[in-house]
């Protein structure tokens, strides 16, 4: 097992217990932190790495991604939300096979690691066969990314047959993924639906001893799933637009978190990111997230400085007397993403004992230096152009600003995956025009 000290760092350790670091060091054993500080004395064989000029952050955390739509990546510009349903989710998603969507996964989680995203919660809508779920397990397994595969029924089967999940719920938990330690666990996608089916998905989600993932709008009424027993502690609510203050304080009282794709809302037109008032719930972990890289890039980059304006801009629309801070959206992409997934005990900040999930950034540059809050050059000035090294679970996915795993096998699939599934549309092109959509008004958003 490989011991590396990195030396002579800006860490955000994220927790608050430990505070950062201006000149610090951070020792990794194996799999584990081993120890964050400073002049640590460096172990009998260990790697050392000069880290000066670096900041050193938590891996960061996405709590909801539609990662087999990776095959599909910038195909739709311009969707709103209905012709995202209507042609992603009515057209694209019934063509594809088993061996497309586990290119997708494993094209998505590679994309996410070689971006510092080490953890997410592959929000998987397209289980129609036992097939389709093996093979996005499997995608997931071979990248080596941290993730929550949360079972899902595909858009067309909800449409015909209702929200109530299936008896495949069973075997994926008993068979492939019932090790609750392991690197890839599980939860549910509940979409709503009648009281009845809404305490099935509950009860089952009970009986496997998983969380629960669903989507949630206005449109909705947390109080009332509440009431009736239908809201597990550990529920991640995704999106949230509109709902009230009350409606937040059930979801933070019921044990629930909130997550927003801040980028994805505002160019689809699902309604303003939640940031602010969701911020306003003391007790209401809030996350980001990247949905669909239909549509917009599937890097945090991209999540933190669209919730920080979308923070600030209701703050300046309200004229609060505070805002959304630089602090508040790096809290967002880890140790609170972490404590959403009930995975903090293990990732979401650097402290001895947790697993070496980490993103070693380069700030030794003049399109970034000089650093004066290392926080604000975090959410505000860096990409992932500045990524050096990314560590999930001590191992290497981007070293010296470098994909570890050969993905050029990988890409000659995904082109022909996708020139497929183009050819398939009826408007043929590499950033498909929509069809008018047949629904208006999706089971959930």
């Amino acid at each position: 097992m490989t011991v590396r000290l990195y030396r002579n760092a800006r860490i955000l350790t994220m927790d608050p217990a430990l505070g950062d670091f201006e000149d610090g060091d951070l020792l990794l054993d194996g799999d584990r932190i081993a120890d964050v500080g400073t002049s640590l004395r460096a172990p009998e064989h260990a790697e050392v790495v000069d880290a000066r000029g670096c900041i050193i952050v938590p891996g960061f955390v996405d709590t909801h991604r539609h990662m087999w739509q990776g095959i599909l990546r910038g195909i739709a510009p311009a969707h709103t939300f209905p012709q995202y349903m209507d042609n992603i989710l009515g057209h694209f998603g019934p063509a594809m096979t088993p061996g497309d969507l586990y290119t997708g996964n494993l094209l998505s989680a590679r994309a996410a690691l070689t971006s510092g995203i080490t953890t997410i919660q592959d929000i998987s809508n397209i289980q129609d066969t036992p097939e389709h779920s093996d093979a996005l397990v499997a995608a997931l397994k071979e990248s080596g990314i941290r993730a929550v595969f949360a079972y899902g029924k595909s858009f067309p089967k909800i449409v015909a047959e209702g929200t109530l999940l299936g008896q495949d719920t069973r075997r994926v938990r008993g068979e492939l993924l019932n090790d609750p330690d392991a690197m890839v666990t599980m939860a549910l996608v509940a979409e709503g639906g009648s009281d009845e089916d809404e305490l099935a998905n509950a009860a089952l989600a009970r009986e496997l001893d998983v969380p629960i993932s669903r989507h949630f709008s206005s449109r909705l009424a947390a109080a009332h799933l509440h009431k009736i027993g239908a809201i597990l502690p550990g529920t991640t609510f995704i999106h949230a637009n509109g709902l009230s203050a009350e409606e937040l304080a059930v979801i933070a009282e019921s044990g629930g978190s909130i997550s927003i794709s801040p980028a994805i809302e505002m160019v689809m037109g699902h309604g303003y990111p939640m940031i602010a008032p969701a911020l306003a719930q003391p007790q209401l972990p809030v996350t980001l997230s990247v949905d669909v890289e239909v549509t917009v890039a599937g890097d945090m980059f991209t999540q933190l400085r669209a919730a920080y304006q979308a923070g600030r801009h209701a703050h300046h629309s309200a004229g609060t007397p505070t805002s959304i801070t630089v602090r508040d959206v790096m809290r967002m992409a880890t140790i609170d993403g972490a404590r959403s997934l009930g995975l903090d005990d293990r990732t979401g900040s650097l402290a001895p004992g947790k697993q070496a999930d980490l993103i070693v950034l380069r700030a030794d540059r003049p399109d970034v230096a000089p650093v004066h809050d290392p926080y604000s050059t975090v959410v505000l000035q860096m990409d992932r152009s500045h990524i050096d090294t990314v560590t999930a679970a001590g191992r290497d996915h981007v070293r010296a600003g470098r994909a570890v795993d050969d993905s050029s096998r990988l890409l000659t699939y995904a082109d022909r995956i996708a020139h497929r599934l183009r050819s398939s549309h009826p408007h043929h092109g590499s950033a498909v025009p929509v069809t008018p959509p047949r629904r208006t008004s999706p089971p959930s958003t």
